[in-house]
């Protein structure tokens, strides 16, 4: 009987890089492009931050069907939030993150009741309609988020009260390279997860899953608020490194923006996240380089060919090629 039982220490070939391997290719990546373009912290950073955001858009749209255009009010408020702890409560890094992701759930949360009850166009106009009402609300509330002026010199003390941010963006890009890597883990292990497949089963058909006794309206509020807690890291992690929140933390155009970028990585697949963010930030860079009138031109080709000739976006024509290879080598 002893030889029957299976050794728990012993795992599987291949069970580690399927459960750590997309999470170590993400690294692999992150430290790779550090390397090659030490100059560019900043700008990787910021593709990590908003690969976090466009995450929780993939979570909510990709997995759960939810059509959203309101995701950036989650992450202006996790920034706001994040702000404001650190300038009247404490500098400390992590805390900041957990007020920034308990301010992006708890908006969501609330916004979710009245939203997640319609679909469709109505979603769509609720989700803008509530961003803007919370934009205004920022705007006026100058006397605590300093209005169209903002919140500046946000104080982050270092990270384990040992490693201190410097201004060369080291520590701020091994930051958010760390978080991205856990909030990916994190995902991917949900959408896995009973909940997960509910989810996609409500995004399938919602009917038949409501006739076959799952909580509808529960499980999308509460995959809304999962996302809306990204989102709001994201936004912490944003007015952490950078210092500095503005309206612009909860403009449409990052909405927007992080639905091109998911749409062109892929929308079903939260790798298509990865993939999209950094295609969206380098071509957007090149070519308001060159041409800084006309760049959004370039960008709206790209998601035209993206629509009319890759489907599945970038991570389906990568996957694609994945499964040719492996058919090809069997």
């Amino acid at each position: 009987m002893a030889d029957i039982v299976a050794d728990p220490s012993r795992v599987e070939p291949g069970r580690w890089r399927a459960l750590i391997g997309p999470e170590l290719a993400v690294v692999a990546v992150g430290l790779l492009a550090a390397i090659v373009f030490p100059d560019d912290l900043g700008f990787i950073t910021r593709i990590n931050i908003l690969s976090i955001f466009t995450l929780s858009i993939a979570l909510v749209v990709g997995q759960a069907g939810i059509g959203t255009l309101g995701q950036a009010a989650l992450f202006g408020a996790g920034s706001y939030a994040a702000a404001l702890w650190a300038l009247h409560v404490s500098a400390e890094p992590f805390s900041g993150l957990l007020v920034g992701a308990l301010a992006g759930a708890g908006v969501a949360a609330a916004s979710g009741l009245l939203i997640l009850r319609t679909r469709g166009l109505t979603l769509i106009m609720l989700s803008i309609a509530f961003a803007q009402v919370l934009l205004e609300i920022a705007n006026k509330a100058a006397f605590v988020t300093g209005g169209d002026d903002g919140l500046a010199d946000i104080p982050v003390n270092p990270i384990l009260g040992a490693v201190a941010f410097d201004f060369h963006g080291r520590v701020g890009f091994c930051y958010t390279l760390a978080a991205l890597v856990v909030v990916y883990f994190c995902l991917r292990r949900l959408i896995a997860s009973p909940f997960g497949l509910t989810c996609r089963g409500i995004k399938g058909d919602r009917l038949r899953m409501r006739a076959i006794g799952a909580p509808v309206v529960r499980h999308l509020l509460c995959v809304y608020a999962i996302g809306g807690a990204v989102a709001g890291i994201a936004g912490a992690l944003s007015a952490q490194t950078t210092q500095v929140v503005g309206l612009g933390n909860l403009g449409f155009e990052l909405s927007a923006e992080g639905l091109v970028m998911l749409s062109i990585g892929g929308v079903g697949h939260l790798a298509g996240a990865l993939l999209g963010v950094p295609t969206f930030m380098i071509v957007r860079h090149v070519t308001a380089t060159i041409n800084p009138y006309h760049w959004l031109l370039v960008i709206g080709v790209l998601l035209v060919v993206t629509v009319l000739f890759l489907p599945g976006g970038l991570y389906g024509m990568v996957d694609k090629w994945r499964r040719r290879a492996g058919q090809g080598g069997s």
